[in-house]
C-alpha cells in the first residue's frame, strides 16, 4: 500500500506540473507566437500519429494490462514477454506504414491547397508513429512492473519542458519554423527513448524469447483480448482526435489551430476528475470482487455530485471571465473560438456529472459494453461533425462534441440503472445548477473594469464566495459541508492531544 500511495502522490504532482506547463505552452505562449495554421499543423501531426500508433499496437496494451501477471517472473525475465511486445511493435509498425503509404496520396490531395503545411511536413508522421507506438507499449509494460510514475513524468513533464524550450528558441529567432517542427518531433519522441534507456539500466529490457511458455489456450486468450483491445483503443483515441481531423478536412488548418487552442481552455474543467477516476476504479474493482454493490453505489453518487460541484465552479468561472481570457491571453483572431470553449466545457461537465459510470461498467462482468458505447460515440462524433461544422464552423465541432457526449453519458446512465439498479442523480444536483446560475449572474451583472486583472479578481471572488457559501449552507455534499470545515478547524487547531 505504501508503494501505491507514494506513486499516486508522485503521479499527481507530475500531472499538475504538466498541466501548469501545458497552460504556459498552449494557453499563453503558443497563440501569441505562432500563426493559426502553424498551431493547426502540430495538432494534426499529433492527432494522426496517435491514431496510427494505436492501430499499430494491435491491442497489445490490453493484453499487457490483463494477462501480464501470468508471465510475471523476475528470475525468468518475465518469460520473454518483452520479446512478444517488440515483435508486435515491429509487425504493427510495418502494417501502419503500409496503410500510411496507401493513404498518403489522399491526405496530400485533400490538403495541398487549403492546408499546405501538412503536405510539407507529412513525412514527419513516420518517426512520430514509431516513437509514439514504442512509448505507449513500453509505458503500459513499465506500469505492469509496478512503476506507474515514469510514463507520467516523461509525457506530462519532460516533453512539456522540452516543448517550452523550443518555443522560446523560436520566439527569439534562434531557430526557424522548419527547425521548430523537427525539434518538436524529437521532443515527442524523447519519452520513448528515455523509457527504453531506463528499462535497460534496471535490467528489465530482456529480449530473450520464450515462446514455448505460451500454450494453445493462452495464445487463444491473448488473441481474443488483443482483438478486443484494438477496437477499444482505436475508439478511445479516435474520440480524442477525430474532431481536429474533421475541422481540418471540412475547413482548413487555420481553423484547426484556433479550434485546438480554444478546445484546450474548454478541457481545463475536467482536469480535477483524472485523479478521482484513477483511484475510484481500483475501489470499484475490489467492490465488484466482493459483490459489495452498496459501496459502488456510494462511490457512484459521491463521484457524481463532487465532480459536478467542482466542474460547475470551473465552468462558470471560465465563462464569467471569457472576455478577460480574450483580453489578456488569446489574440483577436481566436475570437471565433469563443463558443468552442463554452460547448467543450459543457461536454466535459456532462462527463463529470456521470461520475464513475465508465469504471462501474469496465470493472464489471459486462465490461465489453463500454467498448460498444465508445464505438457508438465515434459514429455520433463523426455524424454530428458532418452536420454542424458546415453550418457553424469550429463552433459546430464543439456543439457536436457536446451533443455526442450527452448521448454517450446518457447511454451509460441508462445501462447502469437497468443492469445494476444504480443511479447517482438526486435533488442536490438541482441545487448545484441553481447555485451555479445565481453565482454566475451575480458576477455577470458587474460592468467590465478597464483593469483586466482587477476585473478577474473581483468577478472570480464574487463567484467563489457566493458559490462556496451556498454549497455549504445547502449541504449539497457530505464531503464539502460546514461540518467538514468545523472538523478541520477542530482537528488542526484544538489543544487536545
Amino acid at each position: 500500500m505504501g508503494i501505491i500511495q507514494k506513486q499516486t502522490i508522485k503521479g499527481t504532482i507530475y500531472t499538475y506540473l504538466g498541466v501548469a506547463l501545458g497552460f504556459v505552452n498552449i494557453g499563453l505562449l503558443t497563440p501569441k507566437i505562432f500563426s493559426t495554421d502553424q498551431i493547426g499543423l502540430t495538432n494534426i501531426l499529433v492527432a494522426i500519429s496517435a491514431i496510427f500508433a494505436q492501430f499499430a499496437s494491435l491491442g497489445v496494451n490490453n493484453v499487457t494490462t490483463r494477462l501480464f501477471p501470468y508471465f510475471r517472473d523476475e528470475k525468468k525475465k518475465n518469460n520473454g514477454y518483452l520479446f512478444i511486445l517488440l515483435m508486435v511493435v515491429i509487425i504493427g509498425f510495418l502494417l501502419s506504414l503500409f496503410v500510411f503509404h496507401f493513404l498518403k496520396p489522399m491526405i496530400i490531395s485533400r490538403n495541398i491547397h487549403k492546408s499546405s503545411l501538412i503536405v510539407r511536413y507529412i513525412n514527419y508522421l513516420i518517426p512520430l508513429i514509431l516513437f509514439t507506438l514504442i512509448f505507449n507499449v513500453l509505458d503500459v509494460y513499465n506500469k505492469a512492473l509496478y512503476d506507474a510514475v515514469l510514463g507520467t513524468f516523461l509525457k506530462e513533464f519532460v516533453f512539456r519542458i522540452l516543448n517550452f524550450i523550443i518555443i522560446i528558441f523560436f520566439y527569439f529567432n534562434i531557430i526557424d519554423f522548419d527547425n521548430f517542427v523537427l525539434l518538436y518531433v524529437i521532443s515527442l519522441s524523447t519519452p520513448a527513448v528515455v523509457i527504453i534507456f531506463i528499462l535497460i539500466i534496471r535490467k528489465q529490457f530482456s529480449l530473450k524469447p520464450n515462446l514455448s511458455y505460451i500454450k494453445k489456450n493462452m495464445a487463444k486468450i491473448m488473441i481474443s483480448v488483443g482483438l478486443f483491445g484494438i477496437i477499444a483503443g482505436l475508439s478511445g483515441i479516435a474520440i480524442i482526435n477525430i474532431d481536429k481531423l474533421m475541422v481540418n478536412d471540412l475547413l482548413d488548418l487555420k481553423a484547426t489551430g484556433i479550434y485546438s487552442i480554444t478546445f484546450f481552455f474548454g478541457s481545463l474543467i475536467i482536469i480535477p476528475s483524472r485523479a478521482l477516476k484513477k483511484i475510484s476504479s481500483t475501489l470499484i474493482a475490489d467492490a465488484w470482487k466482493n459483490n459489495d454493490t452498496q459501496i459502488i453505489n456510494k462511490i457512484y453518487y459521491k463521484s457524481s455530485i463532487n465532480q459536478f460541484i467542482i466542474g460547475s465552479l470551473i465552468f462558470i468561472g471560465i465563462w464569467a471571465n471569457i472576455d478577460n481570457i480574450f483580453r489578456i491571453i488569446l489574440p483577436p483572431e481566436f475570437i471565433s473560438g469563443k463558443y468552442v470553449i463554452f460547448f467543450i466545457a459543457l461536454a466535459n461537465l456532462f462527463e463529470m456529472i456521470s461520475g464513475v459510470s465508465s469504471s462501474i461498467i469496465q470493472t464489471s462482468k459486462k465490461y465489453k459494453y463500454q467498448t460498444y458505447f465508445m464505438i457508438i460515440l465515434v459514429f455520433l462524433v463523426v455524424i454530428t461533425n458532418y452536420i454542424f461544422i458546415p453550418i457553424y464552423g469550429i463552433k459546430g465541432a464543439a456543439i457536436a462534441s457536446a451533443i455526442s457526449t450527452f448521448v454517450f453519458v446518457s447511454m451509460r446512465y441508462i445501462f447502469v440503472l437497468r443492469n445494476f439498479k444504480m443511479q447517482p442523480l438526486k435533488i442536490n444536483h438541482i441545487f448545484v445548477i441553481i447555485i451555479s446560475v445565481v453565482s454566475y449572474f451575480a458576477a455577470d451583472i458587474i460592468p467590465l473594469f478597464n483593469n483586466v486583472f482587477f476585473d478577474i479578481i473581483i468577478r472570480s471572488g464574487i463567484i467563489v464566495i457566493i458559490y462556496g457559501v451556498l454549497i455549504i449552507l445547502f449541504k449539497v455534499s457530505d464531503d464539502i459541508n460546514l461540518k467538514l470545515i468545523k472538523n478541520f478547524f477542530k482537528d488542526n487547531f484544538s489543544h487536545k492531544k
